[in-house]
């Protein structure tokens, strides 16, 4: 839902570097792209992260989450650690369950952007809701990851941190598979939870869960 009073930027239907510089310079640099990672899987928790860009020094390649090889995301994601600011913040599976995965979800990202070093002037969040609290003008834009730069690389940010905690977690927690499918419901995983039953990582309020629960 958005906030009444905040203007929106003109984004178009495709990431386009010019025109998207040109909007932060108007904004003394100061526009941050915001995304989340994992609102589907049954384990593991949600992360989010917001990115400042440095338009004069992109990261070759940056684009949607989803559109890159794991090796390209690990290699851009030093690369944007290392030329823009970067916050990341997460809600575990137990928050998940006490207060919805969406309100989560918004809850981190507000803290990703409170998290940023330098006070963004107008935050664009991939999705359809700007997060409550934000204390700052912004948007939500609808596929934002594949139509902002900045949310583009907010995805990365957030894909990497997540998959890095979900192979630790297979550590922790042999036998489900965690660092081959960090956490999303695929035929292994069920087939694992079967065996093993939910370990803390399990997002207990998702049906498949709940319902392995109620049946034991």
């Amino acid at each position: 839902m958005k906030t009444p009073g905040l203007f929106d930027l003109p984004f178009g239907d495709a990431l386009d570097a010019r025109a998207e510089a040109r909007m932060a310079e108007k904004l003394d640099g100061r526009l941050a792209g915001v995304d989340e990672a994992g609102r589907g899987p049954w384990a593991g928790p949600v992360v989010t992260a917001a990115v400042i860009l440095d338009y004069a020094r992109l990261p070759d390649g940056l684009n949607d989450s989803k559109k890159l090889t794991e090796a390209k995301r690990e290699a851009l994601f030093e690369e944007i650690c290392a030329s823009a600011w970067v916050s990341f913040a997460g809600a575990s599976a137990a928050t998940i369950d006490q207060i919805n995965i969406r309100a989560a979800t918004l809850q981190a990202m507000r803290r990703s952007v409170q998290g940023l070093a330098l006070q963004p002037r107008h935050v664009v969040v991939d999705g359809r809701d700007v997060p409550p609290g934000l204390g700052i003008d912004g948007q939500a834009l609808v596929k934002g990851d594949a139509r902002c730069l900045a949310v583009a690389a907010a995805s990365i940010i957030a894909k990497v941190v997540r998959d890095r905690m979900m192979v630790t977690a297979d550590a922790d927690y042999p036998g489900f598979g965690f660092a081959v499918h960090k956490g999303y419901g695929v035929p292994a995983h069920m087939a694992a939870l079967t065996l093993l039953g939910p370990c803390p990582l399990h997002r207990r309020s998702f049906k498949p869960i709940a319902a392995l629960l109620d049946a034991r």
